[in-house]
C-alpha cells in the first residue's frame, strides 16, 4: 500500500482584542502552536503544514472582513490548501449564518477544517448537530458580550462619565477622562461669539478660513495626521450643536450632566442653538424660493409614505428629485422595485400637463361639476384655470396645492384627488344647500402609466396614450449634430475627421461612431423633430445603436419594430 497523498494545511488564528499582541508570546503564537502540533501528530496521513500562516488580531468574530481570512480564502480557492486547522471553532466565526457560507466555499473547493480542542465528524448527522450547537453557543455569547457591553456604556452615560472616541476640539484625554486644552477651549468660544455676530454659517466658514483656524489635529496609533482642515458645514454644525461643550454628556436621545468641565456658558449655548435653527430654516426657505417642490407635501405612494425631495449636485447644476422614503433615509429594502426616484420637473409637468387637459376636456367637466345652466362660462372659466395651471411651472403661486389636495403613484399609476369645493368655487357654481355630501367629495382622476427602468432603483416615465406629443431635445440635437458633421466633411470644411473632433473639442472615435446619424431614415427622423417617436426610442437606445445600419428597412425594424413601414 502506497503513502498517504499530501494534504496542505494551513493554520488559521484570531483574537477579538489586539490587548497584548505586541509580546514575545501572545494569544495567536500559542493557538498557532496548538494548530502546528496537531498538524505533526497527523504527519502519517500526509498532512503538510504550509508555510504561509493566517492570522488576525483584533479582528471580531462576527464579521467575515478580515484580512487574515480574505487572504486564507484566496489561497483556497487557488487549490493551495486542502485543510484549515483552526484552534476552536468560534475562531474561524462566530455566526451561524456566516460559517454556512464558509462550509459552502470549503465543500466548492474540495477542503475540510480541523478545529484541534473539538473533536467531531461533520460527515455524520451527530457531528453536524454538535457543530450546530457548539455555533449557536459561540454566537450567543458574542451577542450577550455585546448587551453587556451596551448597558455599560449606558450605565456610565448616566452618571456623566465620557465612554472614549476621539475628543472633541477643545479637549484632551487625560487618565480616560476628557480634560480641557485652554488654547483649543479659546478657539471654541471664539467659534460661538463669531456666530452670534455673523448669524450664518457660510459667513463663519469664511471668516475661520482667514484667520487661520482649522479642525483639531490627531496622530493616530500607526503615526500619521489627521485633522488640521478647514472647517466645513458639517464639523462646525457639529461643534456648535454639541452639547458636551455645555458640561452635558448624551446618549442616544438622553442628556446627563457630565463629569467633564464645560468650555461653554449654558446662556451662550442656548442662544447659539436658537440661532442655528432660525439659520436652517432660512436657508431652507433660500432653497425652497430658488428650487420650487410644486409636489412637496401632497405626493405620496401607493403605500400611504411621503415622496421626499432631494437635490443632487453635478457640476454647476442641480437636479431635483421625488424621492421614496427608503431613499431618503438611506433604508436597505428587499423589493427595491417598489421604491421611486422620479425627476421633479419631469413629474411636475405632467402632473400640470394632466391636470390641464382635464380642465379643458367637455365630457369631464359636465361628469364631474354641474354645467348645465352657464356651460360656455364655465368652460371660460376653466380654460382659463388651465392655462394659469400651466403658467405655475415658470411662476409658483401655490395655485396647485389649492387645486390638489393628494396625489399617489407607483410604477405603473398615478391618481389625483382634486379639491371639488374649491374647483366649484373657482369655476363661478354654487351647490344648493340640498346638495347630497357625495357633491363635496374629492374628484378623483387615476391614470395609467409605464415605467422605464434607468439603472437602480426605478425611474419612471408616465404617459397617456392621447397625451400630446414631446419633442425630446436631446434626441434632436444627437440627429442635428450628427448631420451637422455630416455637411462639414462633405462640402471640404474639414479634410478628415481628426480636424473636425479638434475643432468640436471631442475624439474622432466619438464623430466616427455617431455620424452616421445623419444617414436616419426620413420618416424616423420626422417622428423625432414632431416628438411622435416610439416610446422605448430613448437617448440611451439611440446611442446603443450606433453605428446604425445603413439600410431604412433595418433601422425601421431596429426603432419602430412592426409598425408600419411603408
Amino acid at each position: 500500500m502506497g503513502d498517504a497523498p499530501p494534504l496542505h494545511c494551513a493554520i488559521y488564528t484570531r483574537t477579538s482584542s489586539d490587548e497584548g499582541l505586541l509580546q514575545d508570546y501572545n494569544s495567536l503564537a500559542a493557538q498557532r502552536d496548538a494548530c502546528a502540533a496537531y498538524i505533526q501528530s497527523q504527519k502519517h496521513e500526509g498532512w503538510i503544514r504550509t508555510k504561509r500562516s493566517y492570522d488576525d488580531g483584533g479582528f471580531s468574530g462576527g464579521s467575515l472582513d478580515r484580512p487574515g481570512l480574505r487572504m486564507l480564502l484566496a489561497d483556497l480557492a487557488a487549490g493551495e490548501i486542502n485543510i484549515v486547522v483552526i484552534y476552536k471553532i468560534d475562531r474561524l466565526t462566530r455566526s451561524l449564518r456566516d460559517f454556512a457560507r464558509l462550509s459552502e466555499v470549503f465543500d466548492r473547493h474540495g477542503a475540510s477544517f480541523v478545529a484541534v480542542t473539538q473533536q467531531f465528524n461533520t460527515a455524520s448527522s451527530m457531528g453536524r448537530l454538535t457543530l450546530n450547537v457548539l455555533l449557536t453557543f459561540a454566537q450567543f455569547e458574542r451577542e450577550v458580550a455585546g448587551d453587556r457591553i451596551r448597558d455599560k456604556i449606558a450605565s456610565s452615560t448616566r452618571r456623566g462619565i465620557w465612554m472614549g472616541g476621539h475628543p472633541a476640539l477643545g479637549y484632551d484625554i487625560a487618565n480616560k477622562k476628557l480634560v480641557v486644552n485652554p488654547r483649543e477651549a479659546e478657539i471654541v468660544r471664539h467659534i460661538f461669539r463669531r456666530f452670534v455676530e455673523l448669524r450664518s454659517m457660510a459667513k463663519l466658514r469664511k471668516d475661520l478660513e482667514q484667520s487661520g483656524i482649522v479642525s483639531k489635529r490627531r496622530v493616530s496609533k500607526d503615526g500619521s495626521d489627521a485633522g488640521g482642515m478647514n472647517f466645513t458645514w458639517h464639523p462646525l454644525h457639529k461643534i456648535l450643536t454639541n452639547p458636551l461643550y455645555k458640561g452635558i454628556i448624551r446618549h442616544r436621545d438622553q442628556f446627563y450632566p457630565g463629569q467633564h468641565p464645560p468650555i461653554i456658558g449654558e446662556a451662550l449655548f442656548d442662544e447659539v442653538q436658537a440661532l442655528v435653527k432660525q439659520v436652517a430654516a432660512a436657508e431652507q426657505t433660500r432653497r425652497a424660493m430658488a428650487y420650487p417642490s410644486l409636489l412637496k407635501g401632497i405626493i405620496f405612494d401607493m403605500a400611504g409614505d411621503r415622496l421626499y425631495t432631494r437635490f443632487t449636485p453635478r457640476k454647476s447644476r442641480k437636479y431635483h428629485y421625488y424621492i421614496s422614503r427608503s431613499l431618503a433615509s438611506k433604508k436597505v429594502v428587499r423589493d427595491t422595485a417598489t421604491q421611486i426616484r422620479i425627476s421633479a420637473p419631469l413629474l411636475e409637468r405632467y402632473v400640470i400637463t394632466v391636470l390641464a387637459e382635464h380642465l379643458r376636456n367637455r365630457q369631464w367637466l359636465e361628469a364631474n361639476v354641474p354645467t348645465t345652466r352657464r356651460l360656455n362660462a364655465t368652460l371660460q372659466k376653466a380654460n382659463d384655470l388651465a392655462r394659469e395651471l400651466q403658467g405655475q411651472l415658470v411662476n409658483p403661486t401655490g395655485l396647485l396645492r389649492q387645486l390638489v389636495s393628494r396625489i399617489e403613484m407607483d410604477r405603473i399609476t398615478i391618481r389625483f384627488d382634486l379639491n371639488r369645493s374649491w374647483l366649484l368655487e373657482r369655476l363661478g357654481i354654487r351647490l344648493p344647500k340640498s346638495a347630497p355630501p357625495i357633491a363635496k367629495s374629492p374628484i378623483s382622476i387615476s391614470i395609467q402609466g409605464h415605467n422605464l427602468r434607468c439603472g437602480m432603483p426605478m425611474k419612471i416615465v408616465l404617459e397617456k396614450h392621447d397625451s400630446p406629443p414631446v419633442t425630446d431635445p436631446r434626441l434632436v440635437y444627437e440627429v442635428l449634430r450628427a448631420i451637422r458633421w455630416f455637411q462639414a466633411l462633405s462640402s471640404g470644411e474639414f479634410s478628415t475627421v481628426q480636424d473636425l473632433a479638434k475643432a468640436e473639442g471631442c475624439c474622432a472615435t466619438l464623430i466616427t461612431h455617431r455620424i452616421r446619424l445623419a444617414f436616419l431614415a426620413p420618416d424616423i427622423v420626422e417622428m423625432i423633430l414632431a416628438g411622435k417617436q416610439p416610446r422605448f426610442l430613448t437617448i440611451a437606445r439611440l446611442k446603443r445603436a450606433c453605428p446604425l445600419p445603413l439600410a431604412w428597412e433595418a433601422q425601421r425594424d431596429l426603432f419602430i419594430g412592426c409598425q408600419d413601414k411603408a
